[in-house]
């Protein structure tokens, strides 16, 4: 076998790897990194295109981030948070459009409004409290609301068309929002890191990470083509394999990981090409969830610029396979049960009975029962214009919890060894869009000491947000940089009209 030594070790070829990898050249050019991804190109699952729905999660139209309480209340701070960490995004890629790291912005961002829309008197008068009280936050600033059928008509007539005159509805419009293609961003990203020197090593994949006395860390990769395999010593290592995340920090024995499970959940999108049907909506509209459904698997029906092309999605409709991966084994389940796990995973099985027959309908479903569903949103749908294409696989995160013994976790997680050599990243949405954050939160973990006494000064000169500590308690800031970021990306709406 042979053997080398590397500074950085990243291993799975996506948006998270490649933002990490970006951040470690601005501060640390010297330093060598390997990547490692199983597939023959980067960016084949969770951060392909195709593979989710390129929503640039800023909480303008997700209701799951300020859901309403027992007692009817609500509060705008987990909103605001995550709008927050998609303006570090957007800065940090507004930085590196200027300094010619990524091409033309409409390459892998395009301006789309983000909607809300809502049925029933009691979601109506929600959604109404709801943008009040963000309109007053200035990262919201721009949130329309009207329960006018012809405003929402003029919005994307699609909504409306053919729907009951006396049926009860409600839209809040955000011309803020994005689309991404997360694939065409990491693609871009890792071929700067190429051209800096890091070393991408496609068809490896990683079975293994054994932790050394001195702290470093073994690697071992299988060539996927050969089945030869090889060693690699690395000082730090990033897993961000997506669905194969768990399995290899479970290898790596660190005890942050003991507890944690994963439970697979595959995704389905109807998607049209129709350009008469697709030139009638241009945003991305949000629905409410339904009872026991994932977050990640709200409703909505979007526009997608990939590769210059619009299309429309709808679903996501959620299936089931024991694959961590799209690409992944059937083994992968059963393969990440350990003792540490299985008392949680089973407390999950036994508690969630409302996502458990919320997955079961969903792969009990007929075509017709998912078209209804679109029908909801789009009443002139028809099934001759839509076809079922498959999304990626995300994994939701179940862990140890003191009180309930067991809790599926939504959202995204890091996992970080006590010393620091080694971190990972488990969990879906909003994930690639809050990438910048997740991993200077790394960073920061990891490498403490020069976090704070170099790398934060250099970040906060690339994300100007970081030297406030955020924009939104501060408006005249915030105006400025959705300002500047939409000139830099090409956000604005004279630029949108033109962009396809």
């Amino acid at each position: 076998m042979s053997k080398n030594t590397v500074d950085v070790v990243l291993i799975g070829g996506g948006v998270m790897s490649a933002t990490l990898g970006t951040l470690i050249k601005q501060v640390q050019p010297d330093w060598s990194i390997e990547i490692f991804e199983s597939r023959t190109e980067v960016a084949t699952e969770s951060s392909n295109a195709w593979n989710n729905a390129g929503t640039g999660h800023a909480a303008l139209c997700e209701l799951n981030y300020m859901p309403e309480g027992k007692d009817g209340s609500l509060s705008a701070a987990k909103a605001i948070d995550i709008n927050e960490q998609f303006q570090l995004s957007r800065q940090f890629w507004a930085k590196l459009v200027e300094e010619g790291v990524l091409g033309e912005p409409s390459s892998f961002i395009n301006a789309t409004p983000h909607m809300t829309f809502v049925r029933g008197a009691e979601n109506v008068d929600y959604l109404r409290r709801r943008w009040e009280l963000l309109r007053s936050e200035p990262l919201f600033a721009d949130m329309e609301f009207s329960d006018d059928p012809e405003q929402i008509a003029e919005w994307t007539p699609l909504l409306v068309d053919r729907r009951s005159k006396d049926e009860v509805f409600a839209a809040t419009r955000s011309e803020s929002g994005t689309d991404v293609d997360f694939g065409a961003l990491t693609r871009q990203l890792i071929s700067h890191l190429v051209s800096e020197g890091a070393a991408l090593n496609l068809g490896a994949e990683v079975r293994k990470l054994r932790r050394l006395d001195d702290g470093t860390w073994d690697v071992y990769v299988r060539n996927r083509a050969g089945y030869t395999t090889s060693i690699v010593n690395a000082k730090f290592v990033f897993v961000g394999a997506g669905g194969g995340a768990l399995s290899l920090l479970q290898s790596s024995g660190i005890p942050e990981i003991k507890g944690f499970g994963g439970f697979p959940i595959s995704g389905k999108f109807l998607k049209t090409s129709n350009p008469e049907i697709v030139r009638q909506h241009q945003a991305k509209v949000y629905g409410k969830a339904a009872v026991g459904a994932p977050p990640m698997s709200v409703p909505h029906l979007d526009t997608r610029v990939v590769d210059g092309e619009q299309s429309l999605l709808f679903g996501p409709y959620a299936g089931f396979s024991p694959n961590f991966l799209k690409k992944g084994s059937w083994w992968d389940l059963p393969g990440s049960i350990r003792p540490h796990n299985l008392g949680p995973m089973l407390k999950v099985g036994l508690s969630e009975f409302a996502l458990e027959k919320y997955l079961l309908g969903e792969l009990l479903a007929s075509r017709e029962k998912q078209m209804e569903t679109l029908r909801e949103y789009m009443p002139t749908a028809r099934t001759e214009d839509w076809e079922m294409i498959e999304a990626g696989q995300r994994v939701q995160v179940m862990k140890n919890d003191p009180e309930k013994g067991g809790i599926l976790q939504f959202g995204t997680e890091v996992i970080t060894g006590a010393d620091g050599t080694v971190s990972g990243l488990l969990g879906a949405s909003p994930g690639a869009s809050t990438a910048v954050y997740a991993m200077l939160g790394v960073l920061r973990k990891c490498f403490p000491e020069q976090f704070t006494s170099s790398w934060e000064a250099v970040f906060a000169e690339n994300i100007p947000a970081l030297k406030t500590g955020g924009l939104n308690d501060h408006p005249e800031l915030a105006a400025a940089s959705l300002a500047h970021t939409s000139e830099v990306l090409g956000l604005t709406r004279a630029n949108a009209d033109t962009a396809v």
